[in-house]
């Protein structure tokens, strides 16, 4: 496995997956020697996994394809407490029962990423409620807790950066957790590598620590790059909010925008980060970026492989079939389900009743004019569309016949404003 392994951490390195490590030395001549088991933890602290955790998931992937054993832990346990790394303030505690419910939900968006099956390196599934729900508060304090000192936890910088706000006991205590669950993985899984945000670094060398102390063995740790745009602006947030893996949560089409939208200074970045596409492909994908970046083939590149990662083949069918009717104002050939995906972030006005309604009113009606004189003006001049169709005619009036789906119409005004109406 030399060859593959020594490509494996220079792939990781190409794309700047490697932010810290221990013993890159060590690791590298393990990694020679045999396969190795590693893991990431995730804690339900939503019903849903959003883009941000993609990274330590998809190095999971990297290190199985590369004949390796990943295990992908929920933090049922750790989910309970809460982590005190990159925030600010104190996380809200969730009941066990909704802890749990979220802790199976992420297992199953995990599973699409990870082979589960496989017969050589299968990845597993595990949840550290398993062995935290089990310890009991002497031995935790007795036989864990003394291996680590106060002044130990308040140099690491997930603590030290809360001290000035407050840190309760409980989330003082994390690491505490997060050592042990690595403890726990060396002992009864073999896994000698533990992955996280940069974030996680305290954390990953306080379990290092942990394993030294109580005889667990050879342990090592790396940390990803925390991702940054070229903006400053925060990865991983649209104007609608957070992007979730959960396609109830983040339409497929809304997924597919966010990656298309990315600005040229991040496109290659995010395409060595958050795609398997090779040195090659993004090498040529560049030089096409830096000659006619108006095409914006990265960006549709990065758009499409993502995803179909996260989504399937038939997503990246239907987000394109979605944006290309946006693009040309022809929405008649989308599904249902298309439409209402397409406009769900776009002001919707509700009709009762069966009646027919006079466009103008309609703009009115939909705020898509803001009186009737300027309603008046925008017809005549061409700027307003029913359903892809340029209305020029005051009087039109809307029929049953017009209904898209029988219960929808789509109104444009000008080039990208939208407004859907819904009968019922």
């Amino acid at each position: 496995m030399t060859n593959l392994d020594q490509s494996l951490l220079d792939n990781l390195e190409y794309r700047g997956l490697i932010y810290q490590s221990t013993n890159r030395d060590g690791l590298l001549e393990k990694l020679n020697k045999e396969p190795v088991v590693l893991y990431c933890g995730f804690d339900p602290t939503a019903d849903s996994l959003h883009i941000g955790h993609l990274l330590p998931i998809l190095i999971l992937r990297h290190f199985q394809q590369a004949g390796h054993k990943p295990i992908a832990l929920v933090g049922g346990g750790t989910g309970m407490i809460g982590d005190p790394s990159g925030r600010s303030t104190e996380r809200s505690l969730n009941t066990s029962d909704t802890v749990a419910l979220w802790t199976e939900r992420l297992k199953d968006q995990l599973s699409r990423f990870l082979d589960f099956e496989g017969t050589d390196n299968p990845a597993k599934l595990v949840s550290n409620y398993d062995w935290l729900g089990q310890l009991d508060l002497i031995t935790f304090l007795r036989d864990i807790g003394k291996n680590f000192t106060v002044n130990y936890m308040l140099a690491k910088d997930s603590v030290d950066s809360r001290l000035a706000n407050g840190i309760s006991f409980t989330e003082f205590s994390y690491m505490i957790l997060q050592s042990y669950d690595f403890y726990k993985l060396l002992t009864d899984h073999g896994c000698s590598l533990q992955i996280g945000g940069s974030d996680q670094w305290g954390n990953i060398t306080a379990g290092l620590d942990l394993i030294g102390k109580m005889g667990g063995g050879e342990a090592y740790g790396m940390t990803l790059p925390l991702v940054t745009k070229s903006d400053g602006k925060k990865f991983g947030k649209s104007e609608s909010g957070a992007v979730w893996l959960d396609r109830n949560k983040t339409s497929v089409y809304a997924f597919y925008q966010f990656w298309i939208n990315t600005d040229d200074n991040d496109v290659i970045k995010f395409l060595k980060y958050f795609t398997f596409l090779g040195r090659e492909r993004i090498a040529e994908l560049e030089q096409e970026l830096a000659e006619r970046p108006e095409q914006r083939a990265a960006q549709r590149e990065l758009a499409r492989e993502v995803t179909k990662l996260v989504h399937g083949e038939d997503a990246v069918v239907s987000a394109e079939k979605i944006t290309q009717a946006l693009f040309s104002g022809d929405v008649t050939q989308l599904s249902e389900a298309e439409l209402v995906e397409a406009l769900q972030d776009m002001p919707t006005t509700v009709v009762q009743g069966d009646e027919e309604k006079l466009l103008l009113d309609l703009l009115i009606e939909t705020k898509a004019a803001p009186s009737k004189r300027q309603a008046r003006e925008d017809i005549e001049k061409g700027a307003v569309y029913l359903n892809g169709q340029r209305e020029q005619a005051l009087d039109f009036v809307l029929t049953r016949e017009h209904r898209l789906h029988g219960k929808y119409a789509v109104i444009r005004r000008g080039k990208k404003n939208y407004f859907l109406v819904k009968f019922e």
